[in-house]
């Protein structure tokens, strides 16, 4: 089975997708670009979010552990002024990774900090913190891409660590699952399998086998099946392509039960 990503990794992947982002912005045709999928977004407040984030972040790990956010980081963030002029707000945005990067190395993967998700599956260490903001990193720079006429799929090395980091961090909870108890199969046709188990303990998600016509296991358990290459995967699962995008097989309303739920942790 793959193993996920090193930290070492982790921080280069995050340096490589802000400047993949860098440079979707710097071709595109004015920072006033629509961002379609994030409705509302021009291509100025996609920079200003995604390099806010940087340093937000960056703040929190340098922190150690909290029970949250620095309020001097998140006063910040909220008062965040940044170069309206592209050529200078993409230099304030590459410091910003670079504040991220080296808070992150500063700290190596063990330190613990204040983070959002629950510690169920991911643990709230810088670690952690790595892993998801090469996702966060990894999808604005599809939104970029997108507000230019030319997106990319995600890296098949982000894209397939993508998949479980988001079961891992946005959906494992304690909270009880408010339907039947229910299972989740997401297959990435470049081989790995995943399973979403729901039910009154919450979610938690595992690897599991790849289905095979020997084996028959795209199973019975599993009241959905999605499958569809890593990237698309993370991009349905972030809400950036519908579902008919991919392969279903099951109830696909189950999707939309799933999408909807809010855990409350």
């Amino acid at each position: 089975m793959e193993r996920s990503l090193e930290f070492p990794d982790l921080l280069r992947l995050i340096d490589e997708r802000s400047t993949a982002f860098r440079a979707a912005v710097a071709a595109a045709p004015g920072l006033d670009a629509q961002v379609p999928t994030c409705p509302g977004w021009t291509l100025f407040d996609l920079v200003k979010h995604l390099g806010g984030g940087d340093r937000f972040w960056a703040a929190i790990v340098g922190a150690g552990p909290a029970d949250a956010p620095p309020a001097e980081a998140a006063a910040a963030r909220a008062a965040l002024e940044v170069p309206r002029e592209r050529e200078a707000l993409l230099a304030w945005l590459a410091a910003s990774t670079q504040l991220l990067l080296s808070a992150l190395h500063e700290a190596g993967p063990d330190a613990g900090c204040w983070a959002w998700w629950s510690a169920l599956q991911t643990p709230r260490t810088s670690g952690g913190v790595a892993r998801h903001r090469v996702q966060e990193t990894a999808v604005h720079t599809y939104d970029a891409q997108l507000a230019t006429g030319a997106p990319q799929p995600l890296p098949n090395e982000v894209a397939l660590d993508g998949v479980e980091e988001f079961l891992f961090t946005c959906v494992a909870s304690h909270s009880a699952w408010p339907h039947k108890p229910t299972a989740f199969d997401f297959h990435a046709a470049e081989g790995p399998s995943w399973r979403l188990t729901v039910d009154g303990d919450g979610a938690r998600s595992t690897r599991i086998p790849a289905p095979t016509a020997a084996t028959g296991q795209d199973s019975d358990e599993a009241g959905a099946s999605v499958h569809g290459t890593a990237s698309d995967l993370v991009l349905y699962l972030y809400d950036r392509i519908q579902a008919d995008s991919l392969h279903v097989d099951g109830d696909a309303g189950l999707l939309d039960l799933l999408r909807a739920w809010e855990p409350e942790e």
